[in-house]
């Protein structure tokens, strides 16, 4: 090994340029000659698979999307600064809020989150016209849409005529369209790679983006890929002009949809009031004084009364057999025609057998000895009549997801007045509606992790909260919201109604806890996206001054603060457990025996050798397999002395990696 400390911005992660090119030297290193693609040659390797040059594609283009896409391959140059003081539980919590630009942020993620995140969640802000404050720097004006479409020349002069009277609202909404775009797209492609192979991602929209969105999607996540496009139907609006246009949509891509079908994985929700319903069978049942005939007479009027509450799937379980269960007759009929289901079924009263559909029955003749065993075949009271399976509620308490949904947004808003004191959000999405489809997605996967990098009011990680209260669950969640300004009394940004929505909502779950209840976790860590800790060059000679050097870290920025940008550098997950020890006058950090850092100043030899010997040992007590990296501050050695036999003693005690910041 060498003695020296590699700077961690030397790194790069998956998904970044660099990390792409190292990927396609490894599976074709032919084409790749002095760190530079020959795309020719990488042509003529695939063979036909490669389109030529001139190849007209099928599929979304607009202009600004090259250089969109170029965006989600830049190598991140910023940090998160920790926030304790704003957060809940920060030593215990595994819940991240950060505050700041989504893209960064998602790119600073994709070290430490690549392949990690189960479900996606996303409600991105929808096309008005309005102009967007994720402009990336790199939006497209309209005249800028024109010149790259072509309509000016070179001179900026529109180069096309007046089609029809409405040429100039098309060529501001084409402009729109591409400013949204672009946006959507870089987001997009990081969030890909964030995601688990059996991960799935579900993204809110209304009719003004669907058509493109489900196009950019198709293209970022495969079209075979795309698992529903759900519609989400609000109150009507009588007020409108042509059709009340009340829906959302949710489209539902999963990372790999094969993948998922190879292992078997079908989502099931629990029947929307399948308890009330065995609630209220229950109380019949003892009111009847356990008499079948009246519970089942009971239930039946019951359900007369509810007006269309509930669907077929639960108004069709009418009755109540002897031991109290709610029961339907379901047909006996095979789907398919099969030779050996064409045997008789003898009534068991005068022994002649029963109709029989000219598929023949649905199980065969040994599996239906074992249902007239268990009691489970129900017959009429003569051959005459059909005979039925008796199928019970309580086994039916799940079923498929439908398309088309409607729950009224009203409830959502009144909900969240009524946990934040009076209005301060517009439009939040429905907490419930949010648990259902998460926990549908995740396979009611009880450590699943969920992002959200739209994350408004903070809804999604309320969602999670209230998932886990409901089943003890750990699932985690990581929010990412945009510093937008508010004009709202006690809050300046968006980001600070998110993160006072998940203290208060923590707090009221947390009330609800009862003795036995297990521990749920509603704290979260609170960071903001902020330049690198690092000093960036800007290329003055006044830079090159003697204390310039030796400090080349951003004043007022702490130890914790560089902690924090090493595990993003590193890919080391921000909620790994840590362990401080003082030494030597500065904090030395243990992530899980995994990582340590010690970024202390002015180290002499003396020192360097103390802080060794302490790191060694420290690693001794609980020695792993894994390999153990260590980080120490660029500057912080006092002579070249200090820090070579600080490399040797680390060397010397098996440590294989070493970094600096």
């Amino acid at each position: 090994m060498t003695l020296d400390f590699e700077p961690i911005s030397n790194l790069v992660g998956p998904g970044e340029a660099m990390s792409n090119l190292d990927v396609l030297a490894r599976l074709f290193p032919d084409a790749v000659v002095d760190g530079t693609l020959d795309i020719d040659v990488l042509r003529d390797l695939v063979g036909d698979a490669a389109a030529p040059n001139n190849a007209e594609a099928y599929g979304l283009r607009w202009p600004g999307m090259a250089e969109a896409r170029r965006l989600s391959t830049l190598p991140p140059t910023g940090t998160f600064l920790p926030k304790p003081h704003e957060s809940v539980d920060w030593d215990t919590t595994c819940n991240l809020v950060i505050e700041g630009d989504n893209l960064e942020v998602l790119r600073l993620l994709r070290r430490g989150y690549t392949n990690k995140v189960d479900v996606i969640y996303i409600d991105p802000p929808y096309n008005t016209g309005n102009d967007f404050v994720y402009d990336d720097k790199r939006t497209t004006s309209q005249a800028d849409h024109e010149t790259a479409a072509g309509q000016r020349d070179d001179e900026g002069v529109l180069q096309v005529g007046e089609a029809s009277d409405r040429v100039q609202d098309r060529k501001a909404g084409a402009s729109r369209h591409t400013t949204w775009l672009s946006m959507m797209y870089p987001r997009l492609l990081v969030a890909h790679h964030l995601l688990k192979e059996t991960g799935v991602v579900i993204v809110a929209i209304d009719d003004s983006e669907h058509a493109r969105l489900k196009l950019l999607v198709d293209r970022v996540f495969g079209a075979e890929n795309f698992i529903a496009n759900i519609i989400w139907q609000g109150v009507k609006k009588n007020d409108s002009r042509y059709v009340s246009d009340s829906h959302d949509y949710m489209l539902i891509y999963a990372k790999n949809e094969p993948h998922l079908r190879e292992i078997g994985t079908t989502w099931r929700a629990r029947k929307g009031s399948i308890d009330e319903v065995l609630g209220v069978a229950e109380g019949f049942w003892r009111d009847s004084g356990f008499d079948s005939a009246n519970a089942t007479k009971m239930l039946k009027s019951w359900f007369s009364r509810q007006k269309g509450r509930f669907s077929a799937s639960l108004t069709n379980y009418n009755r109540i057999d002897d031991k109290g269960k709610v029961y339907m007759g379901d047909n006996l009929r095979s789907p398919n025609p099969r030779e050996n289901l064409m045997y008789d079924l003898p009534h068991p009263k005068t022994g002649i057998p029963v109709r029989r559909h000219p598929n023949g029955w649905v199980y065969s003749k040994e599996t239906m000895a074992e249902k007239l065993a268990e009691g489970r075949i129900l017959f009429g009271e003569d051959h005459t009549s059909l005979a039925y399976y008796k199928r019970y509620l309580e086994e039916q308490s799940n079923e498929v997801a439908l398309s088309v949904f409607e729950q009224p947004r009203r409830s959502a808003s009144q909900a969240l007045d009524s946990l934040m004191g009076g209005k301060v959000f517009d439009f939040p999405k429905d907490v419930d509606v949010l648990s259902r489809w998460i926990n549908l997605v995740a396979r009611n996967s009880k450590d699943a992790l969920i992002l959200d990098f739209f994350a408004g009011s903070g809804t999604t990680g309320h969602a999670v909260m209230n998932l886990n209260a409901d089943d003890g669950g750990s699932r985690r969640y990581i929010l990412v919201q945009l510093d937008e300004s508010i004009d709202e009394d006690g809050y300046d940004t968006i980001a600070d109604i998110t993160r006072e929505r998940l203290r208060r909502a923590g707090r009221q779950i947390a009330a609800n806890w009862t003795p036995d209840a297990p521990d749920i976790d509603t704290g979260f860590k609170s960071y903001r996206l902020a330049s690198s800790n690092v000093k960036a060059w800007d290329g003055t000679p006044a830079q090159l001054n003697l204390p310039g050097v030796v400090d080349n870290l951003v004043a007022g920025r702490t130890t914790n603060d560089l902690l924090v940008e090493t595990m993003l550098r590193l890919g080391v997950d921000l909620t790994t457990p840590l362990q401080t020890r003082e030494i030597a006058g500065s904090t030395l950090y243990n992530l899980a025996g995994t990582l340590f850092a010690y970024f202390g100043t002015d180290i002499t030899v003396e020192c360097a050798n103390e802080v060794a010997r302490a790191l060694v040992a420290w690693r001794d007590e609980d020695p792993g397999d894994a390999d153990t990296t260590v980080v120490v501050r660029d500057t912080g050695f006092l002579g070249s002395a200090a820090k070579l036999n600080f490399a040797a003693a680390l060397d010397q005690a098996g440590f294989t990696t070493l970094r600096s910041i």
